[in-house]
């Protein structure tokens, strides 16, 4: 049998469909397993914030056309990556053990985000790290950043920035966490929704493809997916809007704790709940109603609508 992977093209993109090519090789190496490499629309559109242009499905629309048009069997993403709603033509599952969630800074001059000079130049696009960081450190100033991982070391290295925060788990499968000053903690700095979470997306006819996935899907990893996307979903969140969620299941019980803020004004919501795990998207569900209660809607109507 021979499948055809499509990817975005860049290093990390790339690690991540060869993951998926090495682990689909050792379940079946009777299997013929390509890559078909795509340029996205948000791999070419740099100097602008995904929020203003359509959101992180930018990076996903050329990987789903082609497999509508059969060129590829699956297509591999970031899971945070993905919008809550999929179309009915697609399946998507998560794949494998989680990295780790966690955010990082990097600075080549100062140890971690505390010790960072008062007006030191912190670079993000994420509305959600912007808002983390408006609250540990409001005497900093945000500036915009976008890029591949290497292009925004190139970035800090050039002294354009005091500091950059990226996801960690893409900093770790590029071999370069000795770049990486401080891990910042998940309670303190809640992590995006999917945040260390390969996926694996198809067409929903495909159910030879559901079964040959079914056994590279890790049952801790699947289940907090699954509530903090029932929750983002219930939220209506996106790129647009500056939404945090990070699940963690330990003997049986899984706990959700969501946080959506607004930058400008610097208010922050949080909620946190516990469920039984065979409840993941009824917790998912019950922590966004929390955050509904406390007035998200307001401030997720207003970056949605931006």
């Amino acid at each position: 049998m021979k499948l055809r992977i499509a990817t975005r093209t860049s290093d990390l993109a790339l690690w991540q469909a060869r993951y998926v090519q090495q682990q689909l090789l050792l379940q079946d190496p009777n299997l013929t397993v390509e890559l078909v490499p795509l340029k996205t629309q948000g791999d070419k559109i740099l100097a602008v914030s995904l929020a203003k242009i359509g959101g992180k499905g930018l990076f996903i629309k050329e990987l789903e056309n082609a497999l509508l048009a059969q060129q590829a069997d699956l297509a591999v993403h970031s899971l945070k990556d993905m919008p809550v709603k999929l179309a009915a033509e697609f399946e998507l599952m998560s794949i494998g053990p989680r990295e780790d969630p966690r955010d990082c800074l990097i600075s080549y001059s100062h140890k971690t985000l505390a010790q960072l000079a008062p007006g030191a130049i912190i670079g993000t696009s994420s509305l959600r790290r912007q808002l983390q960081v408006q609250r540990l450190r409001p005497d900093c100033k945000i500036d915009f950043l976008r890029g591949n991982v290497l292009t925004r070391l190139k970035k800090l290295q050039a002294g354009q920035y005091d500091a950059i925060i990226l996801a960690t788990a893409g900093v770790k499968r590029l071999a370069l966490e000795a770049h990486i000053s401080e891990y910042l903690a998940v309670d303190t700095f809640v992590p995006a929704v999917g945040q260390g979470t390969l996926a694996v997306q198809w067409l929903t006819q495909r159910q030879d493809l559901s079964a040959l996935l079914a056994p590279l899907v890790q049952y801790k990893t699947e289940i907090c997916q699954q509530a903090e996307r029932a929750m983002n979903l219930a939220l209506g969140g996106s790129c647009q809007v500056p939404v945090a969620g990070y699940a963690k299941l330990s003997q049986g019980q899984l706990t959700l704790v969501g946080r959506v803020g607004d930058p400008k004004t610097g208010l922050l919501l949080e909620a946190i709940l516990s469920a039984p795990a065979a409840q993941a998207r009824e917790l998912g569900q019950a922590v966004a109603k929390q955050l509904i209660a406390q007035g998200a809607q307001s401030i997720l109507a207003q970056y949605q609508d931006a």
